[in-house]
């Protein structure tokens, strides 16, 4: 397993530290098997995404999407397949799955929906408003003024 070392990055951020322990998941074992189901994560806007799984054989019933400390999982349960079908050869996978993804912080889940055997998860990232971007007045300090007054009146001499 690849191990990335994040200490020179440290020196000029703060509070990022958790993104060593996320990369190094990330670059991680996926557990599920040659990455079932395939999926497509798409950026619409500056704060919107979409998730989409293709989950062909799936009804609304067999899945089960949650969020739960900044991750989203999407778990498929397939029941019991027909034991009496004898199949020549088998190419649909219609085997139990779940994908989990990490989610950055204020990234909210919206919505999700099942149409034409493709689950598409609706995300938008949300910033507080005491995280948006905001303008700090700068003031002169005091007794600045009068220092300014006496180079310019020295000058002018």
């Amino acid at each position: 397993m690849t191990t990335i070392d994040l200490t020179p990055l440290y020196r000029t951020t703060i509070g990022f530290d958790h993104w060593d322990s996320l990369l190094n998941s990330a670059l991680g074992t996926d557990r599920s098997p040659a990455g079932y189901p395939p999926h497509n994560i798409e950026v619409l806007g500056d704060n919107e995404y979409r998730l989409t799984l293709a989950v062909a054989g799936f009804r609304q019933d067999d899945i089960d999407v949650q969020v739960e400390n900044g991750v989203l999982s999407v778990r498929g349960n397939k029941g019991e397949q027909e034991k009496d079908r004898n199949y020549l050869y088998r190419g649909i996978a219609l085997r139990s799955f779940e994908r989990k993804f990490n989610l950055a912080e204020h990234v909210e889940v919206r919505g999700a929906r099942l149409a034409d055997g493709l689950l598409t998860i609706e995300l938008v990232r949300e910033l507080p408003e005491a995280m948006k971007p905001r303008r700090i007045a700068v003031e002169a300090a005091a007794g600045s003024d009068a220092i300014e007054h006496r180079e310019a009146d020295a000058k002018a001499a």
